[in-house]
């Protein structure tokens, strides 16, 4: 079966076509203005894709699937209704996708379209791992509860690092303009970093990650600050750019090598937080058997995953400097394919490092199939 992967970002929207092999047949990256694609471009797109191959189902990344939606499903307008109604909890990213579903749904009417979803791999998680203290009326009637993120990206690191190490206890780390973390026990989330928005946890480019909430009841109470205020400050201008000025690790990274004050502190309080939410996820765990690198950062910055590294050498992870500098994109994975080596780790640490690809549509993919399977 070949399947059409859709998966919109705020200002794009990426087309691939994938045939049964998981080959990759076309692909077609689209610009899309105010989280919206030009559906004209769309059904252009379509049809070119149409001409190199023809597809038998669509697969859409969705980002919030609730507590409703925990694996893939067959959209229905009763679906696209319900979806709809959670854009309140992810309102940068639910309405860019199913403004795309809604396109790639007019332009190919006939093909069965699936929803895949971002937050069902942590739907699994125990009680303890996605319950927040907080009142009961809050949980029970408003749904309060941590839901985490990235999902799609953490299941497929996750089971190429098992598929590749054989570890049951892998910590995945999604790093990008956005970023999380997971923790994996024999293929199933059990915890992660993100919660109930995609605000929690780990610093990112542009998104605080964890601050004291009486800090925000503070901004409102004493500073007069309005919740649409501390929207924008928090998703958009806290992070990385509220340190150093910019967004781009790249940069950040560049200035900190160069001494630069605010690019060193930036980066530094970057990497506190995610050794510290790693040796959570470790222990979580019980312990851990492969650390995970992808996304942007994890799979292109050297000096993160080494900054990352230093000072988890009690949970056995050890970076060699060579292979690390030497890689700079896509799977790293074995140095040699005649031995049983981790990509960037060093010959005698315990725990496997990791650099995989990040390969959201392969997973999306996987999900199509195995929803009309049955």
């Amino acid at each position: 079966m070949n399947v059409l992967v859709v998966n919109a970002g705020s200002s794009s929207l990426k087309l691939r076509l994938l045939g049964p092999g998981d080959g990759l047949l076309a692909s077609v990256d689209l610009h899309a203005r105010e989280g919206r694609p030009d559906p004209g471009e769309v059904r252009s797109a379509i049809r070119g894709l149409a001409r190199l191959g023809t597809f038998q189902a669509v697969g859409h990344r969705i980002v919030h699937g609730g507590t409703t939606f925990t694996d893939p499903v067959v959209v229905t307008d009763q679906v696209i209704k319900d979806l709809r109604g959670l854009t309140a909890l992810a309102p940068l990213h639910q309405p860019a996708a199913l403004a795309a579903l809604t396109e790639v749904r007019t332009a190919a009417p006939d093909v069965v379209q699936v929803a895949c979803f971002d937050t069902a791999f942590h739907a699994r998680m125990p009680l303890a791992a996605f319950t927040y203290a907080v009142p009961a009326d809050w949980r029970e009637r408003l749904g309060v509860r941590r839901f985490g993120f990235h999902g799609l990206s953490h299941a497929y690191a996750s089971r190429r690092a098992a598929t590749l190490t054989g570890g049951c206890r892998v910590v995945t780390c999604h790093l990008g303009s956005g970023a999380s973390l997971a923790a994996v026990r024999d293929g199933v989330g059990i915890d992660t970093t993100m919660g109930f928005t995609p605000l929690e946890g780990l610093v990112m480019s542009t998104r605080s990650g964890n601050i004291d909430p009486g800090l925000l009841l503070w901004l409102q109470t004493s500073a007069g600050m309005s919740a649409d205020e501390l929207t924008d400050k928090l998703f958009h201008r806290s992070g990385l750019f509220a340190l150093a000025g910019t967004a781009d690790m790249r940069t950040v990274v560049d200035r900190a090598t160069a001494g630069d004050a605010a690019g060193s502190l930036a980066l530094a309080v970057y990497l506190h937080r995610l050794r510290a939410q790693i040796a959570a996820m470790a222990t979580a765990l019980g312990g851990l058997d492969t650390l995970v690198f992808t996304g942007g950062v994890g799979e292109r910055s050297a000096a993160v995953r080494a900054g990352a590294a230093d000072g988890l050498g009690f949970l056995g992870v050890g970076i060699d400097p060579d292979r690390n500098t030497a890689h700079t994109d896509g799977d790293s994975d074995i140095t040699d394919p005649g031995v049983a080596t981790s990509g960037v780790a060093t010959s005698g640490s315990r725990v496997r490092t990791l650099v995989v690809e990040a390969r959201e549509e392969l997973e999306i993919a996987r999900g199509v199939r195995a929803c009309l399977a049955g």
